[in-house]
């Protein structure tokens, strides 16, 4: 075994390590949205518009971080983002205003953006290394974050305050990713920094033929990021809001949905490798959209006269989308790294900037659209995305 094998191996448990914390420390607040939006005394629009906090603050981070990345290497980004991540969430706690919280979200987005782009050009050497595919796993394991971390809200209802939640999660999460770190692969390892093979461009223009590739395949990730971001922010407040379901049990669509992609992305890398990224995408996005759309037009009108099989349906509705999300992020991020002639860490933070945004503007537009319809209808928004996502699975190349 050689001496790169063993740090590859090494890396890749970090990996999995700092994915599950990511998931932990960017949803932790998933759980206790709706006590947070009664706190602040925020409707349905006022609470989307917040989210543009986040959307603001990731794309800075994921425009900062490419050239970031390639100039100085994706383990010391790593090291400030991972104090970054969870400060917002602790600064989420102590939030009492609409501005606040807003801002707070800001410094999470940003930190979440810097950190899951290190991540992922982390992820994509460490692909290299080993000679296997692993990127569909690390996204699992922060599925498996953004999970145990919601059903850990949803009990903690009845013994914490969402204050005290926030803070446990966030003072854990900044402790737990500093021996996570460790072993990540150095800046003369992760093709940047000076440590790549390959000549690549580290600063490519946001516009023109060159980058088009990059466009397409951006608007496949944030049709997929507005998808996921809907269904964990906006999920628990359907099944309250529109359906009648209590205190407690409203966070089971996120369950469901949490727990479904943790199945399609550990069993993700077998498929892309089986079916090829493009197929694998185009199956999850238009089948996976179709199925949450069904279950919530049959399970939304039959939450008035039949609350427990409404609420089995809209689970089983989740549990589609998850399906059918989990692998998008990881096959798109990965037709991003393998653009010839752009550095990985640019080309990723690049469609990050479209992408992950989408992660925090989902829920906004959402949101605008609850104001103006009902929560019901505005589901329509996100669904029709993944459906997209699924469409634009034509911009990643098969070779």
């Amino acid at each position: 075994m050689t001496t790169a094998f063993k740090r590859g191996i090494r890396a890749r448990n970090s990996l999995w390590a700092s994915f599950l914390i990511m998931g932990i420390a960017s949803m932790a607040w998933v759980a206790r949205i709706p006590e947070i939006k009664d706190a602040v005394g925020l409707s349905n629009g006022q609470f989307g518009f917040i989210f543009l906090g986040a959307t603001i603050g990731a794309v800075l981070g994921a425009q900062v971080a490419g050239r970031a990345i390639h100039t100085f290497g994706s383990r010391p980004v790593i090291n400030l983002s991972s104090f970054l991540l969870p400060a917002g969430l602790v600064a989420m706690a102590f939030a009492t205003t609409a501005l606040e919280l807003f801002l707070a979200l800001l410094v999470m987005g940003f930190g979440y953006a810097l950190t899951d782009m290190s991540v992922n050009t982390q992820a994509v050497v460490v692909e290299k290394i080993l000679d296997q595919k692993w990127m569909s796993s690390f996204h699992g394991m922060w599925s498996v974050g953004s999970f145990l971390v919601t059903v850990f809200g949803g009990i903690m209802i009845a013994f914490m305050t969402p204050k005290e939640n926030l803070i446990w999660v966030g003072v854990v999460s900044f402790l737990a990713f500093i021996p996570a770190n460790i072993y990540l692969l150095s800046p003369a390892e992760d093709e940047h920094a000076g440590g790549g093979e390959e000549v690549t461009e580290a600063k490519i223009p946001f516009f023109g033929k060159s980058v088009l590739p990059l466009w397409a395949i951006g608007l496949g990730l944030i049709a997929g990021m507005v998808a996921e971001g809907a269904a964990s922010d906006w999920g628990a407040i359907l099944l309250r809001d529109n359906m009648n379901i209590p205190k407690g049990i409203y966070a089971s669509a996120f369950a469901s949905f949490a727990l479904a992609m943790i199945t399609s992305r550990f069993l993700g890398d077998k498929a892309l490798e089986k079916f090829g990224p493009r197929n694998t995408v185009r199956y999850g996005g238009m089948y996976g959209g179709a199925g949450w759309a069904i279950c919530l037009a049959i399970a939304i009108p039959l939450s008035s006269v039949a609350t427990i099989p409404a609420l089995l349906i809209a689970n089983i509705g989740f549990i589609f989308a998850g399906l059918g999300i989990g692998p998008m992020f990881p096959a798109f991020i990965l037709a991003a790294s393998r653009l010839k002639g752009i550095a990985p860490a640019v080309a990723i933070s690049r469609v990050g900037v479209i992408g992950i945004a989408g992660f925090f503007i989902g829920p906004t537009f959402t949101g605008l659209i609850a104001e103006a319809t009902s929560l019901s209808w505005a589901m329509a928004y996100p669904i029709g995305m993944m459906v997209l996502g699924g469409y634009m699975s034509r911009s990643i190349s098969e070779d």
